[in-house]
């Protein structure tokens, strides 16, 4: 471990122009690689395609499920010649866009109740409304002021033609010319998700902009005392533009879950640039440049890369998620984490040494503050040495409210609901809420049914009894449709008697009818219709139709499963139950493993991560009051506190230690470590703050609401360090004097 820190510090101080040239280019290279990262929403976020749930659900996207898109037009007065005369030719456009299948409107109603022709006359107009069922027309235009025009495309269309179908249509409309006063929209998931990434993007330029600016404040006020202090600002720009160079050139795609990876990176990187500007400074004032630069390297290099490498298993456990976006947010992590620590580790001395450092002289008002630092540090030193002297009320007042906290987490609402993401104010989610409640929401769920003997009479009847048991058994499905209904209305209303005879019939249903139902010979989807349910009835049902699709089984070679973008989103619910737990108990199982390795005693590693445990409980309890749901990115929380966490409760048990070695008792020597130690980690931890302070100014609810909940829990890690820490100590070292057990460092029990 030393020859690799002492290679670094040797190659800084001989050719110090030519590892700076190295930084340079190297970070050349993560701005070209930062270019070719793109943006990613929809169902790849959500479900991985290479699981069984995934591929039947891509399979029956690229089959059956046609993303239509809705033109919406509004207006004071949408029945009139010259409105009508518009749509009908903007529709005839769209209509020769690729992957467009056809486009029908209440243009179509109108020509049908009119002989074929579009009226052009106000009298004829009524005449043609009077004629279309009243429930027909309210469905194409909710409203005199609003029509609505279904844009048909085909089945499997990947996002980015269907995002590049969206820009040509919006171009055609902007240069459609229509009457005054006439305002047309594209509207619908697609032009929803397009918006979506827009937003995204905005706001992680944003979010990156305002946690820098965060940082540049939380530096000036709290890093006065070195020269050069926006260094540590410049450091933290280096690890991130390194992140978005590897994401790049590994083709690791950006998510709204992946977006709140950057501010929680400003805020941890943060600290590894401190830490090293402050060990720099301080062997720069007792020595010369070169011993500075090899005695920060190889004194601090170790000791950060244990703080990062425990902070890193937290997030290693995120790659268990079942959910690609929270697996891309703990990917995100560890490579940034990495690049930051690499970053502060090389820039800081090779800066020293090309700016030759000198460190600012003291005077009298940084004396002042010396001043109130050292009664910070004295306060904090006489706590703990009260908490130490009475650990076990202490630790039962702090894990009852942990117990509390893990009981109301059960209780938190789990929400998978995209539209609730999003800004509030996005005109596309404004745009489809006009739409949902003019049309109703949609509650279909397809059964995908598989297999070479679908369209034969065996098929064909299980297809019958099991929708005919569903609609009559099943108090929340109000409908189905399948190939079956449609053979039976081509047959005289009864499924054919002989396969040859089926096989007639198919041939007498047009092509754009049966596709709808069919893909080929073997794939077939029954569309259920039911009522609207929470999440969990509706979870609740989906298992239901589940058991009766396995009570009731198909014929042999044939198989039927749910799927859809409704059934993946409500899965989703137990996915992130199941998930949260098991990414937590992943993450405390590589912290405990990594410190069992680093010290080589069970009760050494077990002592930094009580607090830890402590502090898992107290999200949930705050999370339950602030009434934050868990979401794909607050499914993170867990882990990502206790790789937080880890760092600080590590540098004070280190510290403990060695006051233990030098000859201290007990209660000084936490006394001392924490009275050491306190104002280091509360200016680090305040500084963090800031880093992830940035998420709270996001639009998007969902990391709006992480960032405060990763505010708060850096609050609870300093007091976890400070005042949990010291009782836990207090009880482990009782044990271990009793044991005659020695206390060497982690630096010592690795060498």
């Amino acid at each position: 471990m030393h020859s690799f820190f002492d290679y670094i510090a040797a190659a800084i101080n001989r050719r110090p122009l030519l590892v700076a040239g190295a930084i340079a280019g190297l970070l050349i290279v993560a701005l070209i690689g930062a270019s070719l990262t793109t943006m990613e929403t929809g169902m790849s976020t959500y479900v991985d395609e290479n699981t069984e749930r995934g591929m039947l659900l891509q399979k029956y996207v690229n089959n059956f499920q046609s993303d239509n898109i809705i033109v919406l037009i509004e207006a004071d007065n949408a029945f009139t010649p010259d409105v009508l005369a518009y749509v009908d030719r903007l529709e005839g456009e769209l209509a020769d866009e690729r992957y467009v299948t056809g486009v029908t409107g209440i243009t179509d109603l109108l020509k049908q109740a009119n002989g074929g022709i579009l009226p052009t006359s106000y009298a004829e107009i009524d005449q043609a409304k009077a004629r279309i069922p009243a429930e027909v027309l309210s469905g194409m235009s909710p409203s005199p002021t609003m029509m609505l025009s279904i844009i048909g495309v085909e089945p499997g269309v990947p996002q980015d033609s269907t995002f590049s179908m969206l820009d040509s249509m919006n171009a055609r409309i902007g240069i459609s010319s229509p009457p005054p006063g006439v305002v047309v929209t594209l509207t619908g998931e697609s032009a929803f998700g397009q918006q979506m990434m827009n937003e995204m993007s905005v706001s992680m330029s944003t979010l990156l902009l305002a946690a820098m600016i965060l940082m540049v404040i939380a530096v000036g006020i709290f890093f006065g005392h070195v020269r050069y202090r926006l260094l540590s600002v410049f450091i933290v720009g280096a690890g991130v533009l390194l992140t978005f160079g590897i994401m790049g050139l590994l083709g690791i795609k950006i998510s709204m879950v992946v977006i709140g990876a950057f501010p929680v990176l400003i805020g941890i990187g943060i600290d590894y640039a401190i830490q090293f500007h402050s060990r720099f400074d301080e062997e720069a004032r007792k020595s010369s440049l070169p011993d500075a630069v090899r005695n920060t390297v190889t004194n601090a290099g170790p000791s950060v890369l244990y703080a990062m490498l425990a902070t890193c298993m937290g997030f290693l456990a995120l790659w268990i998620a079942p959910i690609p976006m929270i697996q891309g947010f703990g990917i995100v992590c560890v490579i940034g984490l990495i690049s930051c620590y690499l970053a502060a580790l090389v820039i800081v001395p090779t800066a020293g040494v090309l700016l030759r450092y000198r460190p600012l002289q003291k005077s009298t008002d940084a004396q002042k503050k010396g001043g109130m630092m050292e009664r910070y540090n004295s306060r904090v030193g006489s706590l703990a040495g009260k908490v130490a002297a009475n650990p076990v009320p202490v630790i039962l007042l702090c894990a009852l409210i942990a117990v509390v906290g893990i009981q109301l987490d059960n209780q938190i609402i789990i929400n998978t609901d995209e539209k609730t993401f999003v800004p509030s104010d996005m005109p596309a989610k404004i745009q489809l809420d006009k739409v949902t409640r003019a049309m109703g929401p949609s509650g279909g769920v397809p059964i995908f049914v598989q297999g070479d003997g679908i369209l034969t009479v065996d098929g064909l009847t299980w297809m019958q009894d099991f929708q005919e048991y569903e609609e009559t058994h099943n108090s929340k499905v109000t409908g189905s449709r399948s190939i079956v209904d449609v053979v039976k209305e081509y047959n005289g209303g009864s499924i054919p008697d002989t396969n040859y005879e089926i096989e007639r019939v198919l041939g007498l249903i047009p092509e754009e009818v049966k596709k709808r139902y069919l893909s080929g010979n073997s794939l077939a989807v029954i569309e259920i219709s039911m009522i609207q349910m929470e999440n969990n009835a509706a979870m609740a049902a989906l298992d239901g139709i589940q058991r009766d699709i396995s009570w009731n089984e198909p014929p042999p070679g044939i198989t039927a499963h749910i799927t859809g973008m409704g059934e993946m989103f409500t899965n989703l619910i137990r996915e992130i139950s199941s998930g949260k737990l098991l990414m937590t108990l992943l993450a405390l199982g590589l912290i405990l493993t990594f410190l069992y390795l680093i010290y080589r005693r069970l009760g050494r590693a077990i002592t930094p991560v009580v607090p830890i445990v402590l502090i898992v409980g107290w999200n949930g309890l705050i999370m339950y009051v602030l009434g934050i749901d868990y979401t794909p990115m607050t499914a993170t929380l867990g882990s990502m506190t206790i790789g937080v966490a880890s760092e600080y409760t590590i540098l004070i048990m280190e510290r403990a230690f060695e006051e233990r070695k030098r000859g201290a008792t007990l209660i000084p020597a936490i006394q001392q470590a924490v009275s050491q130690i306190g104002t280091a980690i509360t200016v680090s931890g305040l500084t963090t703050v800031f880093g992830f302070a940035a998420l709270t100014l996001s639009a998007f609810n969902m990391i709006s609401n992480f960032g405060t909940v990763t505010v708060i829990t850096v609050a609870f890690t300093l007091i976890g360090a400070i005042v949990v820490m010291p009782a836990i100590l207090s009880l482990v070292g009782a044990y271990e004097d009793r044991k005659g057990l020695k206390y060497p460092t982690a630096e010592e029990a690795t060498a």
